[in-house]
């Protein structure tokens, strides 16, 4: 790549920094070497003029994402999730450890990496299994899978059902400084369920998933956060109920932090009445005021993080039954549109806020970089396109998984491009101007 390129014209959105405003951005062999008006340019410095109207921010971080290989590579491989995460805006995404075999022991935690490294796209952290093949029974070796690269311990997919292993993971992780990262849900009342407990499944004849099963648990895990001082992260929030529960652990002082997901932000059970399987997701979409009280806890800073949950799943595989298709949704290829469509153009949250959800506090919550356009810092840039119409055509996604809520409908504001290392990872055709910032490829 170019020695040095510099980045001029676009508003930068920086909040780790304190930075909204026009000011250039300086990359110089893969890392940021100035933001700011009147910058001191290097000689044979490449001028590279924002396209009108797109913001500058930090690399968005997903921190909740299903790549699926090994071992079930029809649904997705870590090459094909990370195609989708960068054409979403991401510049590194963790992935969950429900692969086949579940990454609980350092070897499949360095296949991953090793596949990340081919792909050369985003960053990939990998999160390690707490418990043994994720049954519940006995701890992984955390400090070996912490060694091999693991950044949180965690069996999602399903909860930690024993109050004792989870209390022995949060003091092991604790040991690592990982965040233990838990699906909260009693599976003694969601078992079987496969949509929100309540008047819209009960109409349907579909079997519920109780609210109250989540929030049985977030309670547990913050009453553990609390006797161990470990951190515990919250996994796809989805009730009122378990709001009120995180932030009342907040509040005593528990490390607690906690997602939520856009499609449960932008949908309802509601969704539900014509069986279609692409809105069968775990935990349910559930109750408008379920909904509206996510909302309300990302405006008031509950919420700490947006992230996708994106289970890729293959086409055959969700063309059955209701309660016969599998759970889970696609997301990192729309993410970024629902949140500027829904949140930000909505009034909800400013720009700066939602950079906060999707880049700073990931980086902070999983410690690892990013977040920040401080000098020094890898020069991992999303370029928004806040004003960018775009349309959702499944049939476009780098993603293997054509499973999303979204699919043909239409959002205000999109990703103009994704900047990994200083080098333009995915560059977006439909925003004018965008063909000039193919740098360091």
């Amino acid at each position: 790549m170019a020695d040095a390129v510099v980045l001029r014209g676009g508003r930068v959105v920086d909040p780790a920094n304190d930075v909204d405003g026009h000011v250039d951005v300086l990359i110089e062999e893969s890392r940021i070497a100035g933001v700011g008006v009147d910058l001191i340019l290097p000689e044979g410095v490449r001028e590279v003029a924002v396209p009108d109207g797109c913001v500058v921010c930090p690399g968005l971080i997903d921190m909740h994402v299903h790549l699926r290989e090994p071992g079930q590579e029809h649904k997705e491989t870590v090459a094909t999730g990370l195609a989708a995460a960068v054409a979403g805006g991401f510049t590194a995404v963790a992935c969950m450890p429900n692969t086949e075999p579940a990454n609980d022991e350092a070897g499949v935690t360095r296949l991953i990496l090793e596949r990340a490294a081919d792909a050369g796209l985003a960053r990939v952290y990998p999160i390690g299994a707490v418990s043994r093949g994720r049954a519940g029974e006995q701890l992984a070796d955390l400090g070996e899978l912490h060694e091999a690269g693991c950044v949180a311990v965690s069996d999602d997919g399903q909860p930690v059902a024993s109050a004792l292993l989870m209390r022995r993971a949060l003091e092991y992780a604790g040991m690592f400084g990982m965040p233990v990262i838990d699906h909260c849900e009693d599976m003694s009342l969601a078992d079987g369920g496969v949509a929100h407990e309540g008047f819209r499944a009960a109409s349907l004849g579909l079997r519920g998933r109780p609210a109250v099963a989540e929030q049985i648990l977030v309670e547990r895990d913050i009453a553990l956060a609390c006797t161990t001082g470990a951190a515990v992260h919250i996994a796809h929030l989805s009730s009122r109920a378990a709001v009120a529960a995180v932030a009342a652990g907040k509040a005593s002082g528990a490390r607690v932090t906690c997602e939520v997901t856009p499609h449960h932000l932008a949908l309802t059970d509601e969704e539900l009445d014509a069986y279609d399987t692409r809105y069968k997701v775990n935990p349910p979409l559930r109750e408008t005021g379920d909904r509206e009280a996510l909302v309300e806890a990302v405006r008031e800073g509950v919420i700490d993080v947006i992230a996708t949950d994106h289970a890729p799943h293959h086409y055959d595989e969700k063309l059955v039954e209701f309660d016969e298709a599998p759970f889970g949704v696609v997301g990192l290829e729309t993410a970024v549109s629902v949140c500027l469509d829904r949140l930000v153009h909505g009034g909800v949250i400013s720009l700066g806020r939602m950079v906060e959800l999707m880049s700073v506090n990931p980086a902070r919550i999983l410690d690892v970089s990013g977040g920040g356009l401080s000098v020094g810092a890898p020069a991992d840039l999303t370029l928004l396109a806040p004003d960018l119409q775009v349309q959702v055509d499944s049939t476009t996604f780098r993603s293997l998984g054509r499973n999303s809520p979204f699919d043909g409908r239409s959002f205000k504001g999109g990703v103009a491009a994704t900047f990994v290392d200083g080098r333009a990872v995915f560059v977006n055709a439909a925003v004018s101007g965008a063909d000039q910032l193919q740098i360091g490829a």
